[in-house]
């Protein structure tokens, strides 16, 4: 099953929630929540698609199809869980930027470096220092990208001016693509929901 959820915005506050699919039952269970539902073409349904090529033969289609708006949230479906203002926060600060995109980042904490011909390259320490003392190193989070409709007609998500929305939170580690994933979001669920 694959499914995109994402919500057309437009300045006047036209919204509309849309589910891009390409599964039966996605589909089903999207028109009982009264979403709009975006059939995919089969050439679009592989792992080797670019979130961001789905994205944007939907929006020129829905652009054909005279519906027009300013940008697209996309909220993948692989990052199930976010709080309650995350949305309205991101919007707000997306407005205030006057960029052409917004995406969630969260910092990680860890000792990061390369192994390159058995030696070591730290990225963000120096070997001795303590963790507390690492430089701040931040990893996009996959909780939710705004994108104006210009960027996704070039075939992108983030943008090169992107606004970096700082979000460190329990939700942040969930993105589900293995067994293990599930397992870890279905302990988050529990501590959280």
């Amino acid at each position: 099953m694959c499914g995109i959820a994402g919500t057309i915005y437009s300045s006047d506050y036209q919204q509309g929630i849309w589910v891009n699919t390409d599964d039966n039952t996605i589909e089903i269970i999207s028109n009982n929540y009264e979403c709009g539902v975006y059939r995919r073409p089969d050439f679009l349904g592989t792992d080797k698609i670019k979130t961001s090529t789905v994205l944007k033969e939907q929006v020129e289609n829905m652009l054909l199809k005279g519906i027009n708006f300013d940008a697209v949230i996309l909220l993948q479906p692989t990052n199930p869980f976010r709080t309650k203002d995350l949305l309205s926060n991101c919007i707000k600060a997306f407005e205030k930027s006057n960029r052409s995109s917004l995406a969630s980042f969260s910092s990680l904490t860890k000792k990061l470096g390369k192994i390159e011909n058995n030696f070591l390259y730290p990225v963000n320490y120096q070997p001795g220092d303590r963790s507390q003392d690492i430089k701040e190193i931040m990893f996009e989070n996959g909780l939710i990208y705004i994108t104006k409709v210009e960027s996704i007609l070039n075939d992108e998500i983030i943008s090169k001016d992107v606004y970096p929305f700082k979000f460190n939170h329990d939700f942040s580690n969930v993105d589900i693509d293995t067994e293990e994933d599930f397992i870890y979001a279905k302990r988050i669920s529990k501590k959280y929901i």
